[in-house]
């Protein structure tokens, strides 16, 4: 049946190719019943061309018999706060998923798979304690008790409970926990445990197909599978992880479990879903196990997570900035800001540099840049091939440790608007100087038009041109003049500082 069903699938492939079959649509193909034996002229078949080799579908099964019983079911109890209105609801949701990430749009609709951390909504006071219980998933690594979960399934918690396949179960020790990876790692008493072998992201490949293990609304050891969409993904949490996206079915309770690859190995960690329902609407996020690994070494180690720092607040580079600056395409970070004394001070970095490798690793959007830096150790030398004034040029920078201060990233929601170049400046005052903390630059004193168009006002101070610090205002005009398409102007506003893309067609 199987034969003949196949069969029939390619004499009508065969039929359209050769135009024996028009216009019939999906529908007609369906109805079309021809039988096994049933052959083509030799035009026809030379049309169709020849036949693709048949792909099999992955068998898991053999994966999820082996390394299923690695997989644990995690259940949190723990006391969050919540308003009085809402602690008057009564009882734990335990099927309410409110734990979306900052971030504008995007960040509303990603969401971590934890159930019962409270219910959404405005902030409402007072606010009370309220016992609260959850669940995740997570793997063992180690035959000693070593577990691997997200910092998301255990935040709060005041006992954590480890069930295993065998349905023993085992108070658990959170050993620590890193919010800027989203990595725990657990221990239990217990000894000769099944373990899952880590694999490496770095050989995972786009299409690929994964398999996931979990518990999604506290059913066990459930499976799904699907393929990997994207590797790289930056999401915007302030995260430091370059994110596995998959089609793989995952929801609350699935997070912390691990994603099998075809040879059952361990290559992420159910994170995150991007959803409007709060449930799984088909794009997934994993946290890749070589970041995980590298967080639970540095854990057992000392108890904590040290992450790099380089010092800058960094821009998307959109088309108008790529033709401010000169670039052949859109990609790469742009310095909005460079910390006095950090290490992209040191290393030389400048306002209006477009850092497009790290390390020898592309930077196409902002978000890949601290992803890249957090991933590195304090202390590490990193190479970067950087955009300026038209030319590329190759600096080093010695990170420092992210605990002194975080890095920014501008978000886009944050620029301004674009518009043509219209402004009436003036020098700066010595009080000026002083108060900005900056010996060049000029002050806004009007700004109509297309100036106010593209967000700039009154009382900003204009920094830079292009990249070109400010010197006068007839050097503005003279850079200004020597641009095609747009100008790319640094503002200093208050504290902050942010380009402004200024289209001049």
């Amino acid at each position: 049946m199987t034969s003949s069903v196949l069969s029939n699938t390619r004499l009508v492939a065969a039929l359209l190719a050769a135009g024996a079959i028009g216009g019939a649509g999906v529908g007609a193909v369906n109805a079309l019943h021809l039988p096994a034996s049933a052959t083509l002229p030799a035009p026809a078949l030379a049309a169709a061309g020849p036949a693709a080799p048949p792909m099999a579908l992955p068998d898991f099964s053999q994966i999820t018999e082996r390394y299923g019983p690695s997989v644990v079911n995690i259940s949190v109890t723990g006391m969050t706060k919540v308003s009085s209105d809402s602690a008057q609801g009564g009882g734990d949701d335990d099927n309410n998923n409110d734990d979306a990430l900052p971030g504008g749009p995007l960040g509303e609709l990603l969401r971590r798979f934890q159930q019962g951390q409270g219910r959404p909504g405005a902030p409402q006071e007072p606010e009370q304690a309220r016992p609260t219980r959850g669940q995740g998933s997570g793997f063992i690594v180690s035959a000693d008790g070593i577990i691997l979960t997200n910092a998301h399934v255990v935040r709060g918690a005041r006992e954590v409970t480890v069930k295993l396949t065998d349905r023993r179960e085992f108070r658990a020790k959170v050993l620590g926990a890193d919010a800027k990876t989203d990595i725990a790692v657990l221990k239990i008493a217990a000894r000769n445990l099944p373990v899952a072998v880590l694999g490496k992201t770095s050989e995972l490949k786009v299409g690929e197909w994964v398999l996931a293990i979990g518990s999604p609304f506290g059913f066990e050891n459930t499976v799904t599978a699907g393929v990997v969409s994207a590797k790289g993904r930056s999401l915007p949490d302030d995260s430091a992880v370059p994110f596995i996206q998959t089609d793989v079915p995952i929801n609350p309770g699935n997070s912390g479990g691990p994603l099998f690859n075809t040879r059952g190995e361990v290559v992420g960690i159910n994170s995150q879903i991007y959803t409007r329902s709060g449930g799984y609407q088909g794009v997934s996020f994993a946290i890749p196990i070589d970041v995980a690994n590298r967080v639970k070494n540095q854990i057992m180690a000392t108890g904590k997570v040290e992450h790099a720092r380089l010092g800058v607040a960094v821009q998307e580079v959109n088309q108008a900035f790529a033709d401010s600056f000169r670039l052949d395409k859109p990609e790469g970070a742009l310095v909005s800001v460079v910390e006095k004394g950090s290490p992209a001070d040191k290393a030389g970095l400048q306002p209006g540099d477009v850092i497009r490798q790290v390390n020898s690793q592309p930077i196409v959007s902002s978000g890949d840049l601290p992803a890249a830096i957090g991933l590195a150790a304090p202390g590490d030398s990193v190479k970067l091939d950087v955009w300026r004034q038209g030319a590329a040029r190759e600096l080093t920078a010695r990170l420092a440790n992210a605990e002194d201060k975080a890095a920014q990233v501008a978000s886009k929601k944050d620029a301004p608007g674009q518009g043509k170049l219209g402004l009436a400046l003036r020098p700066l005052l010595p009080d000026e100087q002083q108060a900005t903390g900056t010996d060049s630059g000029l002050r806004v004193e009007q700004a109509s038009g297309p100036a106010a168009l593209a967000g700039v006002q009154a009382g900003d101070v204009l920094l830079s041109v292009n990249g070109i610090p400010v010197k006068s205002i007839e050097q503005v005009r003279a850079t200004v003049a020597k641009s095609q398409k747009s100008a790319a102007l640094l503002i200093l506003r208050g504290d902050s500082r942010i380009f402004v893309p200024v289209d001049l067609g």
